[in-house]
């Protein structure tokens, strides 16, 4: 007796993939989170937390910053980073185990404990670190005691069971940040060495100790809002603004510059793959906007609402590639304008052709 199967849904949520391409950042092995994680009986549904996440992006809720800042890898570079982030012990400090110590003495205690610890790790190589420095940041205008006390939060969660640390919140800049630096060591033996996956994992923490405090937060990758170009490193902003033209500005103009004057055409199939990320992120959007559509919900409605503006609102996709040629492209009408405007002149002005030339 053949079991009769029941028939396949035709509906356009029955087909859709998941809704986690749009927002998910480009990673081998992404972590899965909530609003990942698809319901059972209805695979293609747009579920609570998936729905949640989606207001927050198309609502552009403020985008946390979790980076690391760098490493130290001498006593006496520690030793720096502390008293830098303390503003020389002037700013208290906090540890893993809820201490704060305060003042200079405060400083030098702390200073003295990790130089103690770094002298029985045996296990560091030379050029090993001791610590990992990272920023928590929020935009201007984000509560200072919220971030401070989400941040406390997130390293308890993220460090607190095998690793020391500090942080210490520093007020000076229009942007209420959070300097953590976590001992490098473990107590397990291990060493500390995050991966992609990992500053994407506690962006996404951070965010969501913001969330439970009061403030919309969101930790999406930049092809989530239609930006696909890699914020410059700090190194090439700071030249650029000595108005020192670095090596990867200059390559990058006469590359090209070779390929409109047509000496050499190089393939990019990267431009074309970035291209076509977008185009598939932003078709992901309309798909589940026409499945909100159909919900029959007002609230549904507004949000189907929201992610087409949404859509509208997201810049036009240029590559790197692009926005030189446009740059070059300028810069040739705005000097042949030029040319014909002296030219113009001089014709009114009565000087021959040849005088012209000369």
């Amino acid at each position: 007796m053949s079991r009769r199967r029941s028939p396949r849904p035709t509906d356009l949520a029955s087909e859709l993939p998941p809704i986690s391409y749009v927002w998910e950042t480009p990673n081998r092995r992404p972590r899965r989170a909530e609003w990942d994680i698809p319901d059972p009986a209805a695979p293609g549904r747009l579920t609570p937390a998936m729905r949640a996440k989606l207001e927050r992006i198309v609502r552009r809720a403020p985008e946390v910053m979790v980076k690391i800042t760098g490493r130290t890898k001498s006593v006496a570079h520690l030793k720096s980073h502390l008293a830098y982030i303390t503003r020389n012990g002037e700013l208290d400090v906090e540890t893993e185990q809820g201490a704060t110590l305060a003042g200079r003495s405060g400083l030098k205690d702390l200073q003295q404990r990790w130089e103690d610890d770094a002298g029985l790790d045996n296990t560091r190589r030379r050029d090993g670190s001791l610590s990992v420095n990272i920023i928590l940041s929020m935009p201007a205008g984000t509560d200072a005691v919220t971030v401070k006390d989400s941040s406390r939060a997130f390293a308890i969660e993220t460090f607190g069971y095998n690793h020391d640390y500090v942080f210490v919140q520093h007020l000076d800049d229009k942007h209420p940040h959070v300097h953590l630096t976590v001992r490098s060591l473990g107590h397990d033996g291990k060493r500390l060495n995050p991966r992609k996956a990992d500053l994407q994992a506690w962006r996404e923490r951070f965010a969501g100790e913001l969330r439970l405090r009061g403030i919309a937060a969101e930790a999406t990758p930049r092809r989530t809002r239609g930006r696909v170009r890699k914020a410059d490193r700090g190194a090439v902003l700071a030249m650029r603004k000595r108005k020192i033209t670095p090596d990867v500005d200059r390559l990058a103009r006469n590359e090209v510059l070779s390929e409109v004057r047509g000496v050499r055409t190089a393939k990019h199939p990267w431009d074309e793959q970035i291209k076509s990320r977008q185009d598939a992120i932003r078709r992901r959007y309309l798909d589940y906007a026409a499945e909100l559509q159909r919900s029959g919900v007002a609230a549904d409605h507004e949000l189907a609402r929201q992610i087409r503006q949404f859509l509208d609102d997201m810049p036009t996709v240029e590559t790197r590639r692009d926005i030189l040629k446009k740059e070059l492209s300028d810069l040739a009408s705005t000097r042949r304008r030029g040319t014909e405007q002296r030219t113009d002149a001089d014709r009114r002005d009565g000087i021959p052709g040849d005088e012209r030339d000369r």
